[in-house]
């Protein structure tokens, strides 16, 4: 069953999702690549391990019924009664750090495995300032940044703080951005609301060769089905937070009304 939004699906946020989704994502872009670009190049998947905070609110209350205890005061040879309550005992969860294996895409050249380009997937925690691999993230950019590679940046998360740009550009929920090596400092940036389509993506490789064309679209939509994720979103529930924009929560609500009535 595909995603009933034209473009990106703001429900794969969930947590839960995301995680399976990031790396089948690079995976999918990964495989496309290297049906386009071999026998002069080859894409391979790269990562790292770092870690998720993982906090949960409390689960469930337990109040065990009064007791009554009996104390005797010797002293006065009287004895006092009254009743003890037990303290509510509360089951919740401490946080704790999950494991977490982050992916991103390298293009090589065949022979001497020159990095020629570098796609990067934007991960919740590379967009949580107090986490590490935020931190991480940001050394890593600006080191490709001042290498010879091109570099495209895929942000399909509303959450979070984005990485920086010098120069202000439009707002909306997801960007791609794409650095050519040739033409730093400049940038192109597709800034993409929730109705659009995702953009098909020139992805460059060194001169003379042309740029091959990644259809972001038609691989979120063959990572979608696969995952199975329809089965997985409840559309009667709301967007997972940040809470959408008046405009945008107007569009969802219009595009899942036949969906919801359905479920």
């Amino acid at each position: 069953m595909p995603s009933p939004f034209p473009g990106m699906d703001p429900y794969i946020e969930q947590s839960k999702i995301w995680r399976d989704f990031h790396n089948d994502l690079a995976a999918e872009m990964r495989a496309r690549l290297n049906e386009k670009i071999q026998p002069k190049y080859f894409a391979r998947l790269e990562g790292y391990i770092t870690y998720e905070v993982v906090t949960l609110e409390q689960t469930s209350l337990e109040r065990k019924a009064p007791e009554v205890t009996i104390w005797q005061n010797m002293a006065r040879e009287a004895v006092a009664e009254y009743t003890a309550v037990t303290p509510l005992l509360v089951e919740s969860e401490v946080e704790f750090k999950l494991p977490l294996e982050l992916l991103h895409i390298e293009i090589f050249k065949v022979g001497n495995e020159s990095v020629v380009t570098v796609i990067e997937i934007l991960s919740p925690v590379n967009k949580q300032p107090s986490h590490k691999a935020c931190a991480d993230y940001l050394e890593k950019r600006r080191d490709v940044l001042d290498s010879h590679a091109h570099f495209v940046e895929i942000d399909l998360l509303r959450a979070g703080t984005r990485p920086p740009l010098a120069k202000p550009v439009p707002p909306a929920p997801y960007y791609i951005m794409l650095s050519r090596a040739t033409r730093r400092p400049f940038v192109q940036v597709w800034c993409i609301q929730l109705a659009d389509k995702l953009p098909v993506l020139p992805i460059p490789l060194t001169y003379p060769d042309s740029d091959v064309e990644l259809d972001m679209g038609a691989i979120v939509a063959s990572v979608y089905e696969r995952g199975a994720y329809g089965a997985q979103i409840d559309y009667r529930e709301p967007v997972p937070p940040p809470r959408l924009a008046e405009q945008e929560e107007t569009f969802v609500n219009e595009l899942l009304k036949e969906h919801r009535k359905g479920n």
